[in-house]
């Protein structure tokens, strides 16, 4: 028998064991605060093979973790997303300046993290590079590491001005190339179990794995708070546990690989509402 049916089958028997037959996303609708109704459910964009329809990772979550993102005081991300507001207002190193000095209001920033990332001087750039641009050329501060909770909860708040609207992110012209590296990284086998992203989001999406219910893995709510680690967890933070989860070596958070990866899983959510910041298991 060779590796990959190993692998295989041992993904199968962790499917199996955790349900005897595929349980689809259900049929609730996301309102959130009684008001901004989520596109949670949407045809495919043309460049995905083999799914005609997508959902949203909260299509695929518990009543009780389901219930946590109606509503914004129940939402446990909003604390996070409360000190980044204070935060943007901060004046913060050697300049003087705060990021509310150049932008003004974070309202202005409404629709840019439906369209992140995006190639920039010839670099694919995600919205942690942004503020990291921002705080050490123009505010003379340090910057944040990828996945803390100062950095996570800026992410957040900018991300929460697009809340509502679809995500929409460039795949041709300059972005064409990174999105083909993306792509290539999410259908290779990774690691001793020799799976990929597809492995799961794609060809088991709606079975249980052990007492996991596999989504399509759509990043659309990110940054995630997640219940497992009770804080927000970056797109580059998920991807790393999960190839991690394969036995594998992964790459670093925020390096190439992780931002063309980042592109390449966004272009599968085109269409779907930013729920930032969303709540899951």
């Amino acid at each position: 028998m060779t590796k990959k049916a190993i692998s295989l089958g041992i993904l199968a028997l962790a499917v199996g064991a955790g349900s005897g037959a595929y349980a689809g996303p259900d049929d609730d609708s996301l309102v959130i605060n009684d008001e901004l109704e989520m596109v949670t459910e949407t045809a495919a964009p043309a460049h995905m093979e083999g799914i005609d329809t997508i959902y949203s990772g909260w299509r695929f979550r518990t009543d009780e973790t389901q219930s946590l993102q109606l509503d914004d005081f129940d939402n446990p991300a909003m604390l996070t997303v409360d000190q980044a507001i204070d935060a943007y207002s901060e004046v913060d190193g050697s300049e003087n300046e705060s990021c509310a000095s150049c932008h003004g209001d974070v309202e202005s920033f409404a629709g840019l993290s439906a369209a992140m990332p995006k190639v920039k001087d010839g670099n694919l750039v995600t919205l942690e590079d942004e503020i990291n641009n921002c705080r050490s050329t123009r505010m003379g501060a340090e910057e944040w590491k990828w996945s803390g909770q100062d950095m996570q909860g800026m992410v957040a708040l900018i991300g929460l001005q697009s809340r509502g609207m679809p995500v929409d992110v460039a795949i041709d012209g300059d972005a064409a190339p990174f999105w083909e590296k993306g792509k290539e990284i999410y259908y290779t086998r990774y690691g001793q179990l020799e799976l990929s992203c597809a492995s799961c989001h794609e060809e088991n999406y709606g079975n249980m794995i052990r007492a996991d219910h596999l989504s399509q893995g759509q990043i659309n709510g990110f940054p995630t708070y997640r219940l497992k680690q009770a804080r927000l967890i970056s797109r580059h933070n998920r991807f790393r546990g999960c190839i991690r989860d394969t036995r594998a070596h992964t790459f670093a958070e925020g390096s190439d690989e992780f931002r063309a990866l980042e592109l390449y899983v966004l272009s599968r959510s085109n269409g779907l509402s930013v729920e930032t910041p969303a709540v899951r298991q």
